[in-house]
């Protein structure tokens, strides 16, 4: 029995005792507030309902705190009592090679369709995982019902005819969006320690200076993490896709808000987002089968004229101008949406000014709206570089992975993100500096983003107009 109920997902169980415990707790607390008040619920404090619902959050609460703690810490408990349970001589392994032991056994004991291996000890062994992933779960529904039971009781005992129901109700609602705000919150510190650390451990056994100034990189064999090419590749890509989206996205959202009638907007902004919703792995394969070709047989035809010295373009099969054209074309939605946004938020009463003082549409734009919306636009394009330097799928299909620093856009680059790609991937260790390194890029990567995204916001709270 405890092996077939190993299996079950715990987090289903434990949400329908939830919501059965709430129903009921809701109907009791409410049959109960028109009980004390005898029928005239003019006479409570709160609706009736309202008691119902402050009994209902009172007997979840403490069972979906439960519940929270099996999922953040039952497995390790499942593991640390089941490593005590091991022999004395898998337990005298290091902690690399018994957690690896554990994760085989915890592997075989959770597939639906294990069979015995033919290892009486291994054999054993999951199924000693599977009783004690078993024990936890029905544990952890038990201590969910008993804290259910007694949060219900609890409920029950403060409702009278003057009890605030609806304030703790509220109360309750509040905290518990301020607890989604602190987990965003929380999620962001987490992610940023987690960089922290590992890049702290990157460079205790590499100099920072001789990373973030080096101009070699072959991080593959351990040899030099100088990581100038790298963001070298990864600016020259990110501006080449500006150098696409910034006009085409800021001349579209510009025709979109002040030329396009409402039917051809209609029509033509859903079209235009819609290269927002393609995948950028289809971004990808169009760059390396379509665009990029292009590109090579372009330079080969530049390199061909008379006054061109032989090799002035490297004409690679991939090529940073490939993936930087391709790139531009999946940010023009993102830069004509959000200063699109923002030249719409300009009040009508500026351009309405403006066309009486004689002016026309075009000098109306030029002078009176683009000058309202700059700040808004200029945070726009900051949030398209930003999306340009973490992209990843088009870089790696079309960009190349060579480091190096060359002003050629035909040539193939790599880029931060491809780099952190090609290191975290294969068979390594992951307490090497090969592998660290790829925290080191993505903490600085981390770091780069922030800086725009603080720029922008700069940029807009400094430069933004405010309208009655």
């Amino acid at each position: 029995m405890l092996e077939t109920f190993g299996h079950l997902p715990v987090a289903w169980l434990l949400f329908a005792v939830l919501a059965a415990a709430a129903f009921m707790a809701f109907y009791v607390g409410r049959t109960q507030a028109v009980g004390i008040a005898r029928g005239y619920t003019s006479q409570l404090n709160s609706q009736p309902n309202y008691h119902g619902y402050f009994v209902a959050m009172a007997t979840i609460a403490p069972a979906a705190i439960i519940l929270f703690l099996y999922m953040l810490f039952g497995e390790s408990l499942v593991r640390a009592q089941f490593a005590s349970e091991l022999p004395e001589r898998i337990r005298a392994l290091g902690d690399l090679e018994l957690g690896q032991y554990i994760d085989r056994i915890s592997e075989h004991a959770t597939r639906r369709d294990a069979t015995a291996t033919g290892n009486a000890l291994f054999d054993a062994a999951s199924d000693r995982y599977t009783n004690l992933v078993g024990l936890s779960r029905i544990a952890a529904i038990l201590l969910a019902v008993l804290a259910a039971a007694g949060g219900f009781f609890f409920g029950r005992s403060r409702l009278s005819g003057d009890f605030r129901a609806r304030a703790r109700v509220e109360d309750g609602i509040k905290f518990l969006l301020f607890l989604c705000a602190a987990i965003a919150i929380l999620t962001t510190i987490g992610i940023v320690a987690s960089l922290l650390f590992e890049a702290l451990r990157f460079f205790s056994r590499v100099n920072v200076f001789s990373f973030l100034f080096g101009t070699e990189w072959n991080a593959q064999t351990g040899a030099d993490f100088g990581a100038i090419p790298l963001f070298f590749g990864t600016f020259l890509i990110a501006f080449l896709a500006m150098l696409v989206a910034a006009p085409i996205g800021l001349f579209s959202a510009i025709y979109l808000s002040e030329y396009a009638s409402p039917r051809v907007r209609s029509i033509v902004k859903p079209i235009l987002e819609l290269l927002a919703g393609i995948p950028t792995v289809v971004y990808g394969f169009f760059a390396l089968q379509f665009v990029a070709p292009i590109v090579r047989s372009s330079a080969t035809w530049i390199n061909g004229l008379p006054f061109i010295p032989d090799g002035f373009l490297a004409a690679q099969p991939t090529s940073a101008l490939a993936a930087g054209l391709v790139m531009g074309i999946m940010i023009i939605p993102f830069v004509s949406s959000l200063s699109d946004d923002v030249i719409n938020a300009v009040p009508q009463t500026l351009r309405d000014g403006a066309y009486a003082m004689g002016a026309t549409k075009s000098e109306t734009v030029k002078q009176v709206v683009m000058p309202a919306a700059l700040p808004g636009v200029i945070a726009a394009l900051l949030l398209a570089v930003s999306r340009a330097i973490g992209e990843t799928m088009i870089v790696v299909m079309a960009a190349g992975q060579r480091a190096q620093i060359t002003p050629d856009p035909t040539a193939d680059l790599t880029t931060i993100t491809v780099q952190i790609v090609a290191l975290l991937t294969g068979d390594t260790e992951f307490d090497s500096a090969k592998t660290l390194s790829a925290f080191a890029l993505g903490f600085v990567l981390f770091i780069v983003t922030l800086i725009f995204n603080l720029i922008a916001l700069r940029v807009v709270k400094k430069y933004r107009e405010k309208y009655e």
